[in-house]
């Protein structure tokens, strides 16, 4: 056989396409030639797979070699693809029987001795294969990772040898079988260890409940970031298709998945000197971005107006649609984003603009411009805003427990199934044609609505925000309508009284 064809995949988002590796040895010159699209790492594949073959005592031939990644315009990186040219090429000297290729992806990246590395982004790959109906060998580094969604057709090997054994039918590879999707539960901060601020406690609830967005705002110290941090133990729990896709966006990012946080919603917290980049992502080779790894959970901007003016107004899209773009010059990458914003800030430069105590050290031009920071359209997005204030010294004194998470999550859990069984999705996500069945108002309300509307000069995308905290509100009361008492409350949290 001098033509054999394996299969492999390329890392392009969360798509993982198929890439068929054709690989044809002809007489001539003895040469070694990779063409597809391939960038430097995936060229220098020849020298990893020449010397894995040699030092995994195999012959390499002596001929004119040809590796063609397919489909020639997608862009191929990395050394994913050194195990199936190895196979590719073995298989066309006769070295390994080629006769059940045609259904089996491999991936890894070969040392000089043969041995198999891990690879990033194991994870699509192994979807897409589930997808295939293709058996998957890949690294023993990467199995657990991929048997996460493709059990008992991943087969994980430490060397070429072992792939070789296995395609030979000496020594078969054993099939994966599904890791532990949970490890042993990791304390979560609670609710029990706020004292007062019951406003903020109650935002908290609807935001978890309704996956609505969330922004405190109050002097230093009043307690800001102790409760976004508490949001984590309140959440509602995710579905096997949310699990799936956050495990994925995680795959291709740079620490990985880790199966032991399978099910759970990420809370990320980037520090405010973070970049556009390091929020949206990208990078010569896009890579997943702080908004994409929030995917399914919580995208915490502490000191938010501290954050660079682009690095917020790049949040503005994704907030509408739930997914970022990352365009260059070979390809284009879709990564999902569709993250629940909770953000904390102080009302002003100095923290103490309002304080019933400290007395406030800014300017009105300084606390204008602190201000400006945070554009209309932006602020327009944040369903939820709350001001934190100081609180007195015999709340903070007192040995009276707040109410814990565990009963608070109860409720939101019970809410949130609620919605979702009548519309397939949270409050947060219900769209026009949704909010009409959901949100259909009684005259009543209509009025009320329409008054709130005039005098607060809502914009449509505010009062449709309106509406859907509304809905929140009246699924964690119970009611099958959407009342005055909750159209009045979502509007109280509307708008920041500053």
């Amino acid at each position: 056989m001098a033509l054999a064809v394996t299969l492999g995949r390329a890392e392009l988002g969360i798509q993982a396409p198929l890439v068929t590796i054709e690989t044809h040895l002809a007489n001539g010159l003895p040469s070694f030639s990779i063409v597809g699209l391939a960038e430097t790492a995936v060229k220098e594949s020849r020298d990893r797979v020449r010397s894995a073959i040699i030092n995994s005592g195999f012959e390499f031939p002596a001929r004119r070699i040809t590796v063609n990644l397919a489909p020639a315009d997608l862009p191929k990186h990395g050394g994913r693809f050194d195990l199936p040219i190895a196979i590719g090429i073995l298989a066309a000297s006769g070295q390994v029987p080629g006769d059940h290729l045609d259904a089996l992806e491999m991936a890894g990246e070969l040392s000089l001795g043969g041995a198999l590395r891990h690879v990033p982004g194991m994870l699509p790959a192994a979807v897409q294969a589930r997808k295939a109906d293709h058996d998957l060998m890949l690294p023993s580094a990467d199995v657990d990772e991929a048997a996460l969604v493709h059990p008992d057709r991943c087969r994980a090997a430490d060397h070429l040898l072992d792939i070789c054994a296995h395609l030979t039918g000496h020594q078969p590879l054993a099939a994966s079988t599904r890791p532990e999707r949970a490890g042993k539960a990791t304390p979560m901060a609670d609710l029990v260890d706020v004292r007062g601020q019951s406003r903020a406690r109650r935002a908290l609830e609807i935001a978890a409940a309704g996956r609505h967005n969330l922004l405190f705002a109050g002097p230093p110290g009043t307690g800001k970031s102790m409760l976004a941090h508490r949001l984590s133990g309140i959440l509602p729990g995710m579905s096997e298709t949310e699990s799936l896709e956050t495990a994925a966006v995680h795959s291709l990012g740079g620490g990985g998945f880790q199966p032991a946080s399978w099910g759970r919603r990420p809370f990320r917290a980037p520090h405010h000197s973070s970049s556009h980049i390091a929020l949206a992502g990208g990078g010569q080779r896009p890579k997943p971005g702080e908004i994409s790894l929030a995917h399914n959970g919580v995208l915490f901007l502490d000191e938010l107006p501290e954050f660079g003016r682009q690095s917020l107004e790049i949040l503005r899209e994704p907030l509408e649609t739930g997914e970022v773009t990352i365009s260059r010059a070979a390809a284009q990458v879709v990564y999902p984003a569709r993250f629940q914003l909770i953000a904390a800030m102080n009302p002003c430069p100095c923290g103490y603009f309002g304080d019933e105590v400290e007395a406030c050290r800014c300017s009105p031009d300084q606390i204008q411009r602190y201000r400006s920071r945070l554009s209309g359209p932006l602020l327009d997005r944040v369903d939820l805003q709350v001001e934190v204030n100081r609180l007195p010294a015999e709340t903070l004194q007192s040995r009276e427990a707040g109410e814990a998470s565990a009963p608070v999550a109860e409720r939101v859990e019970r809410a949130f199934r609620l919605r979702m069984r009548f519309s397939g999705r949270p409050c947060a996500d219900l769209g026009a044609s949704d909010l009409d069945n959901a949100c259909a108002l009684g005259e009543n309300e209509r009025q009320f609505a329409r008054g709130a509307l005039e005098q607060m000069r809502l914009s449509a995308r505010g009062y449709h925000r309106l509406l859907r905290v509304a809905r929140t509100i009246a699924d964690l009361a119970g009611d099958e309508r959407v009342t005055t008492t909750a159209l009045s409350e979502a509007l109280s949290f509307r708008r920041l009284p500053m």
